[in-house]
This record gives C-alpha cells, sequence and structure tokens, in this order.
C-alpha cells in the first residue's frame, strides 16, 4: 500500500504534515511536530498498517529539512523535494484566495495525482554534504573579496591615478600588504626608499624592488602635491584603506585555505578525475561543477540536467506565434558561474565546441556572452554523459576524430579564431541594443507622464 506525507516545513514554528492514500483521500491532516526524534516516531506511527510504500514530500526551506530528509529515508521512506514555487502553482490551484501550512501540506500530500511527472527522489543531503557546501563558501568568499579589491582601487581613485599606475589595477598581494600599512602618502615618504625596498622585496619574495619602490614614492609626492594642506583628510583616508586591504588579505588566507580542503574532498568524491579530463577545468572548477551539480543519476535525462543549471532558454509559444528568451536561470548560481568559466577555456582547447562558439559570433550573429552561454550548456552535458557513464572526456574533431590535447589547440587557434573586428561589431551591436532599449523606456515614460495633467500653481 502506497502512502504520502505531505510536510510543511517551518524553521522556527512547528512542521505540519498530512498524511493521504493512493487515491489522495486524507487519512489526517494538520499533524504538528518538531525535528525532535520523539515527535517523528510519533508521526511515524500514524501511517497505517500494510503501508509499505512510504513517500514523503516537503520543499527545501531552508536547511530545516536536511534532519527531517535523513530521518525518513532511515526509515525507508522516499523523500521527494519540490520547489517552492511549483508547489506554490499548486496550491494557487488547489485553492488561490488562502494559504496556510495546513493547506501546503495537503497540497504536498496530494501532489502524487496533481503533478506526478514532478515526483523526484532527493537521495542527497543538499546543504549537509560537505562538498557541496564548502564550494558554495568558497564562492561566497571570492565575491567579498572582489568586493573588498574593488572598493580599495575606488578609495585609491581619491588620492590620485598615480596610485594606480604604481600597485597595478589587479592589486596583488604585495600591493594588499603596502595599502595595509603604508596607505598615508606622508607615511610613505617617511619610510623611506631603502626601507620601502626591503619591505616590497620581503612580501613579495624579490619579485618586486627599487623600481616599484620609486613609483610608490612619486606617487606619494603626487597625492601631497594634489591636495596641498588640508584639501582632504588622509589620514581617514588611508585608515579605510588599511581596513579594506586587511579585510582582503584575511579573505585571501581562508580561500587559500578552503581550496585545500576542498581539493582532498575532491579527490574522493571523483576518484578516477573523470571531470579533470574536461579540458579547461581543474580542480578548482572541477569540484564546483560536481559538489553543486551532485548526483547526476537522479535526472531522468541530459536535458533535465541542462534544466537544472539554468542554462537552457525561457520559451513562450501559443499558437503560431512565439519567442525565445534568454537564459532561464532557474538553477545553481553557483553551478553556472564554473560552468561559464569552463566553458571560455574549453572552447580554446576542444575543437567542437570551438566551432560552435565561432559559428554563433560569426554566423548566428551573437555576442561573447550569449555564444558562450550555448557552449556551456553543451560543455554541462557532456559533463553529465560522463559521470553517468564513469568514463573520462574524450577530446574529438569535427570529425568524430579523438586529438591530443596540443593538436586540439592548434586546431582552434588554425580554424577557429574569432577575428577582433567581428568582436567589436558584436560588442557595437549588443551596445546599440542596450541603449535602444533605455531610450525606449525613458520615452515610453516621458509619454506616460505628459498624459497626465499638470498640477497648477497656486498664485
Amino acid at each position: 500500500m502506497r502512502v504520502t506525507i505531505g510536510i510543511d516545513v517551518a524553521v522556527r514554528a512547528a512542521h505540519q504534515a498530512s498524511l493521504a492514500d493512493g487515491q489522495g483521500v486524507f487519512l489526517f491532516t494538520g499533524h504538528r511536530f518538531s525535528t525532535d526524534p520523539s515527535e517523528l516516531a510519533g508521526l511515524w506511527s500514524r501511517r497505517p498498517e500494510g503501508a509499505d510504500d512510504v513517500v514523503v514530500i516537503m520543499e527545501p526551506t531552508r536547511n530545516a529539512w536536511v534532519p527531517l530528509a535523513s530521518w525518513f529515508r532511515g526509515k525507508g521512506a522516499r523523500v521527494v523535494m519540490v520547489p517552492p514555487q511549483r508547489s506554490a502553482d499548486l496550491r494557487a490551484y488547489y485553492s488561490k484566495h488562502a494559504k496556510t501550512d495546513r493547506l501546503d501540506s495537503r497540497v504536498l500530500a496530494r501532489l502524487p495525482l496533481l503533478h506526478p511527472e514532478g515526483l523526484h527522489v532527493e537521495l542527497g543531503l543538499g546543504p549537509g554534504d560537505a562538498l557541496k557546501r564548502a564550494v558554495k563558501l568558497r564562492c561566497s568568499l571570492v565575491t567579498r573579496r572582489c568586493a573588498n579589491m574593488r572598493r580599495i582601487d575606488a578609495l585609491l581613485e581619491i588620492m590620485g591615478p598615480a596610485w594606480t599606475r604604481a600597485l597595478g589595477s589587479d592589486l596583488c598581494a604585495t600591493a594588499l600588504e603596502f595599502v595595509a600599512h603604508y596607505a598615508q602618502p606622508a607615511a610613505t615618504r617617511r619610510l623611506g626608499r631603502a626601507r620601502l625596498t626591503r619591505f616590497l622585496r620581503l612580501h613579495s619574495r624579490g619579485r618586486w624592488g627599487e623600481r616599484e619602490a620609486d613609483a610608490l614614492l612619486a606617487a606619494a609626492d603626487t597625492t601631497l602635491e594634489l591636495w596641498g594642506e588640508g584639501g582632504l583628510d588622509l589620514d581617514a583616508l588611508a585608515a579605510d584603506i588599511a581596513l579594506e586591504a586587511r579585510l582582503a588579505c584575511d579573505l585571501t588566507r581562508e580561500i587559500r585555505d578552503l581550496s585545500g580542503r576542498i581539493e582532498v574532498m575532491y579527490r574522493i568524491a571523483d576518484p578516477g578525475g573523470i571531470l579533470l579530463s574536461v579540458p579547461g577545468v581543474a580542480v578548482t572548477l572541477a569540484a564546483q561543477i560536481l559538489g553543486r551539480l551532485g548526483d547526476v543519476g537522479r535526472f531522468d535525462s541530459l536535458a533535465g540536467v541542462r534544466s537544472f543549471s539554468g542554462l537552457v532558454p525561457r520559451h513562450r509559444l501559443s499558437g503560431t506565434g512565439g519567442a525565445t528568451g534568454g537564459p532561464s536561470k532557474a538553477g545553481d548560481a553557483c553551478l553556472r558561474a564554473a560552468l561559464f568559466l569552463a566553458a571560455d577555456h574549453a572552447r580554446r582547447q576542444d575543437p567542437q565546441l570551438a566551432a560552435r562558439y565561432h559559428r554563433l559570433m560569426t554566423q548566428a550573429g551573437k555576442h561573447h556572452t550569449s555564444a558562450l552561454c550555448s557552449v556551456a550548456a553543451v560543455l554541462l552535458t557532456r559533463i553529465a554523459a560522463c559521470l553517468r557513464d564513469g568514463i573520462p572526456y574524450v577530446i574529438r574533431d569535427v570529425d568524430g576524430r579523438a586529438v591530443g590535447r596540443q593538436e586540439a589547440r592548434a586546431i582552434c587557434v588554425e580554424r577557429y579564431t574569432v577575428s577582433d573586428a567581428v568582436r567589436a561589431a558584436r560588442r557595437t551591436v549588443s551596445r546599440n541594443k542596450s541603449i535602444k532599449g533605455r531610450d525606449g523606456a525613458t520615452q515610453q515614460g516621458v509619454a506616460k507622464r505628459s498624459d497626465v495633467a499638470p498640477v497648477p500653481v497656486p498664485a
């Protein structure tokens, strides 16, 4: 006998559960319980006798669903996770003008009747998986570090462009150490050429020396001459820059330590190194793709893998008309970011991907980002197929012949290099479309405002 338990998961309040049989008839509704072994056992004991096939359906409400899913799987139940947007649409169909926890649990319990093709058993732990959580954390730290670097760059612009020329636009580790200690131009001058050179050589391991020290001293002189006395509180500005630089240095160390831990977990999760055989994918991207993609066996088809990534285009078709939009972006953003970076490297090393990118750029009129999203979707499909079959990635020419990495790179350069003129033309078209869209919206707003009668001004 098959029964379905729909659970509306709560974070702070009590969960609510409803149980329905195979025909959708409710045996009970609104059972309240918390994530406690005794209360979970009480819910489990309420299933009818002979219920040998129990399906538990939940929404992934923050991380509160993870221990519930693990407990029910331990009892032999099949756990199904439903996207919140889908369950909300089904609830609106079921009862358009009401939303309660009891109603949500009833909708989830009847999901096998309302939407049977949406039942996909969840076998993983979601955020409870160490690799998935670690790569997401690393991505978040990298984003924070980029924001810190942008703020440092913006603050240095206040002191003058000479600092950007002296430190470089990418702000390497040595540059961060310098601005964390001597962002005040007067402090730089007091340090002197000899001590500044020793400082730079120490933190750069000999890569920076007297030339960089002279450039920094010249930048300090320029700032002091530019602002003079009293024009700007350089002490406060230097303190802000030093704070941002210390945060960036701390984030850099955390990212380095976390990357080492991620590499260990990835080697365990992919002992055959299947993802490392993919062109353009090293350990960092391989771990991020594998961690966020999870077990590909849970997808019914490779099309489902592409849909999960959000790289598939949106379609709006009706009758004889319709339109196709950009990527749906409905999946995992961290996965899409890794695939986008991997695709940009892979198109230079795989002739088939290079040919696709070249055709989209030169014949279809796509710009770089659009073409790369298409390549990323194809690359994801091949990665999923390799993981599903347990075989490494094989680079092939457009005629299907297997080629080595060196030969593949030579083919990509010789046949599928996109000229600078084509890239410039695509950028111009994309920029013009963007400007046209903004102007159209502005004109539309002006037209709407012009329809409104002016407010009379009292004399």
